[in-house]
């Protein structure tokens, strides 16, 4: 048998496994990202059973960062705009993750927390000053790991994909759902 043999037999075996990439995508997101978005909409939530629908402060200020500076952090110098926005952020933190992990509307919550990802880390460049610091974004495909947004982030969003293309997968309410 030749090499070529044998790697054509593993890539076979290969094969055979990749319906189990979106189960593998989901369980690595809950593992990985459930609770780093989860603590950050629990951030935006104000006091008691109103907060859910009065937001905090620091869901202000992580969210607008500029404008809350320019009004002096006084949150009632913003409009209803800001304070949608801000809600939406807040429960999209919540739900699209949940979807996910659940595997419910999987490809439109992936969708879905793509677009989350990218408006978070535009607002961490631009927002926060993150362009300030040229290693941001010239450090991709660098050898460190740490304090580098956009190459963490496009991992993420790989993951993501994953789930936006191949579906939920096994185990999942959307392949429940589909059965006849």
């Amino acid at each position: 048998m030749t090499l070529f043999h044998h790697y054509d037999r593993l890539s076979a075996r290969l094969d055979a496994a990749a319906p189990l990439l979106p189960l593998l995508s989901r369980v690595l997101f809950a593992a990985i990202l459930l609770r780093y978005f989860w603590a950050s909409a629990m951030t935006k939530l104000g006091d008691g059973l109103g907060g859910v629908i009065t937001p905090s402060l620091g869901a202000y200020a992580q969210i607008f960062p500029r404008q809350m500076e320019a009004v002096g952090y006084d949150v009632s110098q913003l409009g209803l705009y800001h304070k949608l926005v801000v809600l939406a952020g807040t429960y999209a933190e919540v739900l699209l993750p949940l979807l996910i992990v659940i595997g419910l509307l999987t490809r439109l919550a992936a969708l879905g927390m793509i677009g989350f990802i990218v408006v978070q880390s535009l607002t961490d460049l631009f927002g926060h000053g993150g362009l300030a610091h040229v290693e941001t974004l010239g450090a991709w495909f660098d050898r460190l790991p740490d304090g580098v947004i956009l190459d963490q982030r496009a991992l993420w969003v790989f993951l993501l994909l994953v789930l936006a293309v191949k579906g939920a997968g096994a185990l999942s309410v959307d392949a429940r759902l589909a059965r006849p």
